[in-house]
């Protein structure tokens, strides 16, 4: 007997139709904090209906589309798991809608920044006042590593070194998949 769209599947179930070894939908709950199975006793999970849809989502990006996990994790924090599903069901008119949502909300947000007094970026987000840090995160040029030469490194070349990094970080998380 199949059981209902709306039943909840277990992992072998849902690595059966992902055509996935369970051990990755494991790693990819510590990797994506939006795939939260319910857990009964002894830890075996069950996922919901729309877990399995985001799983879907998640794979199809992956590896149908190319996506590194950095990437299908900033798709999920700048756009939603609502935008990753309709992705991953080739369902554009919905990826459409979404994209327009998150536009309006946008242009909302800077007309509300730009009548609070701050400057707003291109994407919406407020710039910090000058001689302010946001969260201590935005770093003048006095702050940050020393070139070789004695000099601090601008904001652009930390920037394009942190890019680096992660790059290499994920060349070596796909070398020790191959191993």
């Amino acid at each position: 007997m199949d059981k209902s769209p709306d039943a909840f599947r277990t992992i072998s179930e849902v690595a059966e139709e992902l055509n996935l070894p369970q051990h990755v939908l494991r790693f990819w709950e510590t990797r994506f904090t939006q795939i939260k199975p319910m857990k009964r006793g002894g830890g075996r999970r069950y996922y919901r209906p729309l877990d399995v849809e985001l799983l879907k989502g998640i794979r199809h990006l992956l590896y149908d589309q190319g996506y590194t996990i950095k990437g299908v994790q900033r798709l999920l924090r700048e756009n939603s798991s609502q935008f990753v599903i309709a992705l991953g069901n080739g369902d554009l008119a919905a990826v459409e809608a979404i994209a327009r949502q998150k536009q309006a909300a946008a242009a909302k947000e800077a007309a509300d920044g730009e009548a609070d007094g701050h400057e707003v970026t291109p994407a919406g987000i407020a710039k910090p006042q000058p001689g302010r840090k946001l969260f201590g995160l935005l770093k003048g040029e006095e702050d940050g590593p020393i070139g070789a030469d004695d000099k601090r490194l601008s904001k652009d070349n930390r920037t394009l070194l942190q890019e680096a990094l992660f790059d290499l970080l994920e060349c070596k998380r796909l070398l020790d998949q191959v191993r």
